[in-house]
């Protein structure tokens, strides 16, 4: 074998080859490739990319490399900052990048590290979500962000850039579901919406709070009358239950959703 791989085999016989490297007392692998001489050279380039004096950055990432992107910075990062991560991660002063691909990085706060150097960022549909625990989650959860959140609408990044996820850049505007903030003659007024056939009017409110309960009044009304559908609930923290029953007592909502949630057929 050359230096640097070793064969290995499927359940159905196919063989195949792995390369790896040690540096710095870490055993690294390099991924499984289809031939030997193709392993030999990610062997050899990883040896390159580790040695003290490689100027080779992230960006001088080469088309024609063997090792895949992911690995090119993982070996780069710990060459430089001397931690090793399994994710692709590249350490700076005050926070770190996390490179999705060549075209995409992330900026996190530190403090994000030890999750983040544990959990792999995916990408689908516009989303980016981590497994933990066996389910998918977005990783604007750890910005009290809900997942049907918009962005533009509900949250906004401070300094226009979609990609930095640090905290100080993560702007929350509607934290409840249902709720929109507008600002009437200077002053803040709270609109909640509830969507049925088309977005219903629940009501216009003073207050951020009762615009949430209001939409959980909405959806309690609803299902009382036999719709059949799952409406996600506002949670106020800091509200205990005697406040809440008293501001959910008083408040209003629109008599047009009332009219309709008369009209709903209890076999739905």
């Amino acid at each position: 074998m050359l230096p640097g791989v070793y064969q290995s085999s499927m359940k159905n016989g196919d063989i195949y080859y792995r390369a790896s490297v040690t540096f710095r007392g870490k055993h690294i692998s390099l991924g499984s490739f289809s031939t030997e001489e193709v392993a030999n050279q990610a062997y050899r380039f990883a040896g390159m990319v580790l040695e003290d004096n490689c100027r080779l950055k992230i960006e001088g990432y080469p088309k024609d490399c063997p090792l895949s992107f992911h690995k090119w910075v993982v070996l780069i990062n710990f060459r430089d900052n001397h931690m090793y991560f399994k994710n692709p991660i590249y350490l700076k002063k005050r926070y770190f990048s996390y490179y999705l691909d060549q075209n995409i990085c992330l900026r996190f706060d530190a403090e994000d590290l030890f999750y983040y150097a544990h959990h792999k960022i995916m990408k689908r549909g516009g989303h980016l979500f981590v497994s933990d625990y066996g389910m998918q989650v977005s990783i604007l959860s750890r910005y009290g962000i809900k997942n049907y959140a918009v962005a533009g609408k509900d949250y906004l990044f401070a300094n226009g850039d979609d990609h930095d996820y640090s905290y100080q850049n993560i702007i929350i505007v509607n934290p409840f579901h249902g709720v929109t903030k507008i600002v009437k003659k200077g002053h803040p007024c709270y609109i909640t919406k509830i969507h049925l056939n088309g977005d219903y009017l629940v009501g216009r409110y003073r207050t951020e709070t009762e615009a949430a309960i209001a939409f959980n009044k909405a959806a309690l009304l609803l299902r009382n009358k036999g719709l059949n559908k799952n409406f996600p609930q506002n949670y106020i923290e800091g509200l205990d239950e005697i406040t809440y029953a008293s501001v959910y007592q008083k408040l209003r909502i629109s008599k047009k959703l009332i009219a309709y949630a008369d009209t709903i057929d209890n076999s739905l």
